[in-house]
């Protein structure tokens, strides 16, 4: 970057921890300076329902930041207010609201958008989740992509993309991952732009998928399906909204646990059990997926903190004998 050239001016607009990890990206790149940072309203949150600031609000007070916080932008004058500070680049992650056609005309440059998958593939609210819950083989692979906002949700020409493994994460960690890539690929697009040389590519628009939100019942185990996908499940939905299942022990009432990543017996003997079947062996306890035995990994009954299965084995079933012990199914 030529030292002697004027900084470009970007305005950021982004909301959640993610969007926070790319606007510290932003803020140390040298070829421009934020103007302002845009982010959702401060929300309850928390047993008090305190008002509670964005992550992108404290990192954006924390720099001296201006910070901007309209509830939309259906009112003329938040978009002439955006408009007033000029900037050459808008740069969006994770903000929260669809952009209405006068903030998308704003910036000099084309607006860009850190979307947390390959696109065309998992367009929506929850790429990171749904590309893990949907992608159980080994050699399957998520990544960012750096594309122009449209007002077709997320469905603009990418200028960069960048891949990783999914094997191995949870949601938590691909999306710490994919938030830093995120915020070095989006550098990169930068660059490209300060340089003349940024092109885009048109979306496959036949290839697209949509990532719907998540809720609660994303965390459902359903035992009759392959334990790949079983453990794919458990995996995408740690931490959040977490992977539930309804425990039958045999003489007690239903517990409804919350389950952390286990593993996959590929080498355990898997006798004629229906899928759900829970079985203890001293050591693990499994249940009977459609192909293989899941061993669990951390419980959570209600009410209580995590601890390791076999904790909760010894602890509070406290079984005495080695063999099928209840059933699992998905909560009522």
């Amino acid at each position: 970057m030529d030292e002697t050239k004027e900084r470009f001016r970007i305005v950021f607009m982004g909301t959640p921890e993610l969007a926070a990890t790319v606007l510290r990206a932003v803020a140390g790149w040298p070829g421009g300076r934020l103007a302002a940072v845009y982010t959702q309203p401060d929300r309850p949150a928390g047993r008090g329902h305190k008002l509670t600031p964005s992550p992108v609000k404290v990192l954006a007070s924390s720099l001296g930041l201006p910070v901007e916080q309209p509830l939309n932008f259906k009112d003329e004058e938040e978009c002439r207010k955006l408009a007033a500070y000029k900037p050459d680049f808008l740069l969006v992650a994770a903000y929260g609201l669809l952009l209405p056609r006068a903030v998308i005309e704003t910036p000099r440059f084309p607006p860009l958008n850190v979307h947390t998958s390959l696109l065309p593939l998992y367009r929506g609210a929850a790429p990171i989740q749904r590309a893990l819950m949907e992608n159980w083989e080994e050699d399957a692979r998520t990544g960012v992509s750096i594309m122009e906002i449209v007002q077709a949700l997320d469905a603009g020409p990418v200028y960069a993309q960048e891949s990783l493994p999914l094997a191995g994460h949870t949601g938590g960690t691909l999306h710490d991952a994919l938030a830093e890539m995120g915020g070095r690929l989006l550098l990169s697009v930068l660059d490209r732009f300060a340089a003349g040389t940024a092109r885009a590519t048109p979306q496959d628009e036949s290839r697209a998928t949509y990532a719907a939100k998540l809720s609660k019942a994303d965390g459902y185990v359903d035992w009759n399906a392959p334990a790949a996908a079983v453990d794919a499940r458990v995996r995408a939905v740690t931490p959040w909204p977490g992977a539930r299942s309804a425990f039958h022990f045999d003489g007690r009432e239903a517990l409804i646990l919350q389950l952390g990543p286990g593993k996959i017996l590929r080498d355990v003997p898997m006798p004629r059990v229906l899928p759900g079947s829970v079985f203890w062996d001293g050591a693990d306890l499994r249940v009977a997926c459609a192909d293989a035995w899941y061993a669990l990994g951390t419980v959570r009954p209600q009410g209580k903190k995590d601890m390791e299965a076999r904790a909760f084995v010894n602890g509070f079933l406290r079984l005495q004998d080695k063999g099928l012990c209840g059933r699992a199914e998905p909560p009522a």
